[in-house]
C-alpha cells in the first residue's frame, strides 16, 4: 500500500514538474521587432519561453491555458535606476535618525512588490544601505516576492559630496569621518579599496556620484566630485573584479571626466551639452534620463517646507531641465537606457516615464524596446528583456494598445515574472 502512495506521488510531482504553460496573446511586442504581432500563443516550461506560435495553439488537458487574447502583451519591463530602499517624502531627512534597516526592510519588502505589480520584473537598484542587497537574495531564494534585482549596494562620493552619509550633520553626531569601507573615498588608492569593499558587499554595479546632486544637504548640485584619475581606477577596479560603473552626473565637467573615465551609464545628465553627446557617442556610453524624477522634484519643490531651504533652488533648476536634455540627447543619437529614479518618487509609479520621454519626440515602440531589450543588453543578460525562445518567462499586458496610447503602460493588467503569474 505504501508503495502504491509512494508511487501515486511520484507521478502527481512528475506531472506538475512537466506542465506546461501556454498564453495566448491578441497582440505582442516583442521587445525586439518593431511590428506587432497578431495572435500568438507563448509556450513556458518552468520558468523559460520555450515557443512562440502564431495563432492560438490547442491546449491539451495537462497543460495550463492563459487567456490574454484580447491583450497587448510584451516582455517584463527592466528599469536601471531605482531605491527600493526608500521613498522621498517631507520626513525623508528626519527619518535618516529614526529609522533602523529593519524599518528599511520592510519598506523595501513593500516597494518591490508595488515595482513588480506595476510590470517591473528587473530592475538596478543604485545606492542604499546594504538592505537592497539583502532583498536581492531573498527574492532570488524565493523568500520575498519582487523583481529581479541588480544592486550597487552602496553609492561612492568623495568627502562632502552627494552620497556622504553624513552631509548637513553637525559635529556632535559624526562618530567618525566616513572612509571607503562606508562609501567615501578621496584619491586613487581609497577609491579602488572602496570598489573592493561594495564588491565584497555583494554588488553587481558600482554607483558613483560624478557631479554634486540635487537632494542632498549641500548648496552645489551640479559641479564635478571625482577626478579623471579617481574614475580611472574606479572603473578599472570595478572592470578587474567584473562589474561596470553607472555615474550620477548632472554637470558637464563632471559628466565629461565619467565618459573619458569609461562608465557604462551616466544618470540624469541634466546639463548635458552637444560636446558631451557627441562625446556619449564616441565612448559608447548610455543616458539614463530619469525624467520622472526630475519632473517629481521640481513639483515637490513648490510645496512649502517640503524640502530644506539649502535643496529647494536646486530642486526648481535642475528638475525641469532633465526632460529636455533627454529630448536633445536622443535627436543628437545618444544611446538612451530606461530608468526612473523610483524612490525620489513613488515606487510603482515607474511606467510615468514612458509618457514623458514620448512627449518629447522618442516613438512608443522605441520607448518600450528601451526598458527591454535595450537595458537587458546594457545589464548583459540574455534570459531576459524579449518575448523569445530560452528567455525567462517575464511577461506583461495591457489591455489596449501602448503604441496608440502610451499611457497605458501605467495601467498594466497582467504581471508573469519566473514563469510564475504575479498579478491576473
Amino acid at each position: 500500500m505504501k508503495a502504491l502512495i509512494f508511487i501515486g506521488l511520484l507521478i502527481v510531482n512528475i506531472q506538475l514538474i512537466a506542465q506546461t504553460t501556454i498564453i495566448h496573446c491578441g497582440q505582442i511586442i516583442d521587445g525586439i521587432a518593431d511590428k506587432v504581432q497578431k495572435e500568438v500563443s507563448i509556450v513556458i516550461e518552468g520558468n523559460t519561453i520555450t515557443k512562440i506560435e502564431k495563432g492560438f495553439v490547442e491546449v491539451a488537458d495537462n497543460q495550463k491555458l492563459i487567456d490574454l487574447s484580447e491583450a497587448f502583451v510584451m516582455p517584463g519591463f527592466i528599469d536601471m535606476h531605482v531605491h527600493i530602499e526608500s521613498e522621498y517624502s517631507k520626513n525623508s531627512y528626519l527619518q535618516k535618525f529614526t529609522l533602523n534597516k529593519a524599518d528599511k526592510s520592510f519598506q523595501a519588502v513593500n516597494n518591490a512588490k508595488l515595482t513588480l505589480n506595476a510590470g517591473f520584473t528587473t530592475i538596478r537598484d543604485l545606492g542604499g544601505s546594504g538592505v537592497n542587497t539583502a532583498l536581492r537574495d531573498a527574492i532570488k531564494k524565493g523568500i520575498i516576492v519582487g523583481p529581479r534585482i541588480y544592486s550597487a549596494n552602496k553609492s561612492l562620493a568623495i568627502t562632502g559630496g552627494h552620497a556622504d552619509p553624513t552631509n548637513g550633520y553637525g559635529e556632535h553626531i559624526m562618530c567618525a569621518m566616513p572612509g571607503p569601507e562606508s562609501g567615501v573615498c578621496d584619491g586613487v588608492e581609497e577609491c579602488m579599496k572602496a570598489v573592493r569593499q561594495q564588491v565584497k558587499l555583494g554588488a553587481d554595479w558600482i554607483k558613483i556620484t560624478a557631479t554634486a546632486g540635487v537632494l542632498s544637504i549641500a548648496k552645489d548640485g551640479d559641479g564635478p566630485q571625482f577626478t579623471q584619475e579617481e574614475i580611472e581606477a574606479i572603473v578599472q577596479t570595478g572592470k578587474d573584479r567584473g562589474v561596470k560603473v553607472a555615474a550620477h552626473a548632472h554637470g558637464i565637467e563632471g559628466m565629461q571626466r565619467a565618459i573619458r573615465g569609461g562608465v557604462t551609464t551616466i544618470e540624469h545628465g541634466s546639463y548635458m551639452d552637444e560636446e558631451t553627446m557627441e562625446l556619449m557617442k564616441k565612448y559608447g556610453t548610455y543616458l539614463v534620463p530619469t525624467i520622472t524624477a526630475g519632473a517629481s522634484v521640481a513639483d515637490s519643490a513648490k510645496i512649502d517646507g517640503y524640502f530644506p531651504a539649502i535643496v529647494k533652488p536646486k530642486a526648481l533648476a535642475v528638475g525641469p531641465q532633465i526632460q529636455n536634455t533627454f529630448a536633445k540627447a536622443y535627436q543628437a543619437g545618444v544611446n538612451i537606457a530606461f530608468g526612473t529614479d523610483a524612490g525620489v518618487f513613488k515606487h510603482g509609479k515607474n511606467g510615468k516615464e514612458f509618457e514623458l520621454m514620448v512627449e518629447v519626440g522618442m516613438p512608443p515602440m522605441e520607448a518600450i524596446k528601451c526598458a527591454t531589450s535595450i537595458n537587458a543588453a546594457v545589464l548583459e543578460n540574455d534570459k531576459i528583456g524579449a518575448l523569445a525562445p530560452g528567455r525567462f518567462a517575464d511577461i506583461v499586458a495591457c489591455t489596449n494598445n501602448p503604441l496608440e496610447d502610451i499611457t497605458e503602460l501605467q495601467r498594466i493588467v497582467f504581471v508573469m515574472k519566473d514563469g510564475a503569474v504575479i498579478k491576473d
